[in-house]
């Protein structure tokens, strides 16, 4: 079943008499549970495509289906509640909250949600925990490293249980060892863990963890194929 299903899809922005397309004629699936990446240099439009997949800004055109519903026909309320609820977002500059415990910074999500407030640090807990860094949940983020931050960020993103994680260059901020580290837990948490990823970054030492990988050049699709040999979080090729 597919997760996702575009169509046609198209972003623009106009600023007075002035037009940019940002993309145009995007046509594409992903499968519950695939691990994607979305490749492309600066300005070829993967940003805009990730917020647009999630639900962060909408289409100026075309056909947009998020588990077999079309987005059009929801509220901005229920929007909302979609995205928390069913999407986690992972982001190259961390955006922890700095004078806020690491328990406190994973469980945040939670205060948009339905979850009773009683399950909230035992969730909270939980995804810190499979991340890792159970032994920091009373630290803040300035007592973190670089690779433990963005760990923090990925048990955030995990707090609500959701059914696909966008993570935005993981990577970006970080050196090669907690890079690894990082692409582990999120190859993990695909492969073991059966989630859906969909992965955005410029590098294909990052995208080769994926199983597929959309390029994009001046908004549009340039290819979009299986990745042959598959790196490991030790950067060892799966055939």
């Amino acid at each position: 079943m597919n997760i996702i299903e575009v169509k046609n899809l198209r972003k623009s922005y106009h600023e007075g008499i002035t037009s940019t397309v940002a993309l145009k004629n995007v046509t594409f699936s992903i499968r519950k549970g695939e691990f994607v990446a979305i490749m492309g240099p600066s300005g070829s439009g993967k940003s805009t495509l990730l917020h647009l997949l999630g639900l962060l800004d909408e289409p100026t055109s075309g056909h947009y289906e998020f588990n077999g519903k079309n987005i059009s026909s929801y509220s901005r309320n229920e929007l909302a509640v979609l995205r928390n609820e069913k999407i986690g977002f992972v982001f190259q500059a961390f955006n922890l909250l700095p004078r806020t415990s690491v328990l406190q910074n994973a469980i945040l999500p939670l205060y948009y949600s339905h979850i009773p407030q009683s399950e909230w640090e035992a969730r909270g807990k939980a995804a810190v925990e499979s991340v890792g860094l159970g032994h920091r949940l009373s630290h803040q983020p300035s007592e973190l490293s670089g690779g433990e931050k963005q760990r923090l960020a990925i048990a955030r993103a995990l707090v609500n249980n959701p059914d696909i994680i966008f993570a935005d260059e993981p990577t970006g901020n970080l050196d090669s060892k907690s890079g690894k580290n990082v692409m582990s837990i999120i190859q993990h948490l695909n492969e073991k863990e059966g989630r859906t990823i969909v992965l955005i970054t410029h590098e294909s030492s990052t995208a080769e963890h994926s199983e597929r990988i959309i390029r994009l050049m001046d908004g549009e699709i340039e290819s979009d194929e299986k990745v042959k040999h598959r790196l490991t979080p030790n950067d060892e090729y799966v055939k």
